[in-house]
């Protein structure tokens, strides 16, 4: 089963690949790797998915923010390899990043978000290695942001 008949299947709607809003590039290839920057937490609505997890959200709402970071990701993927997934051999790396308090542990599970919805997707090719950092602030106050790095065929 290829990836797109995956995402059809799942019966998920990816998000529009968003244009950057600062002094950088939204993916980069290098050889046969592709680099994609930060994607932050933007609910279905189109709204920013803000707040402190273990304050104003709880792991679960962080876990659903890190999905639809994950969402975005492969939109870029898709817009990056000119709506073609089939030119995508696997995932290498995800870093996610959780805006939570200084008490709250559970960023692993948090970024499970990301890694479940792109292991969902591209199967075994999505299986990659992996960081979930905490920090106490990220960019308009958006509770999650996972980058990604993918190897091309």
């Amino acid at each position: 089963m290829s990836f797109e008949e995956n995402i059809k299947n799942l019966k998920i709607n990816l998000p529009d690949a968003k244009a950057p809003v600062g002094s950088y590039v939204a993916t980069k290839i290098i050889g046969k790797l592709l680099f994609i920057s930060g994607q932050i937490s933007i609910g279905e609505n189109g709204e920013l998915i803000k707040g402190k997890i273990g304050k104003e959200l709880t792991t679960k709402d962080g876990y659903n923010a890190a999905k639809r970071c994950g969402l975005s990701i492969i939109s870029q993927v898709k817009n990056a390899c000119d709506n073609d997934l089939s030119k995508i051999r696997s995932c290498i790396k995800l870093t996610g990043y959780v805006n939570s308090t200084e008490e709250f542990i559970e960023q692993p599970k948090v970024i499970n978000g990301a890694s479940d919805i792109i292991a969902s997707i591209f199967g075994d090719a999505g299986m990659h290695t992996r960081a979930a950092v905490s920090t106490n602030s990220l960019p308009l106050g958006v509770s999650v942001e996972v980058d990604a790095i993918f190897e091309l065929n």
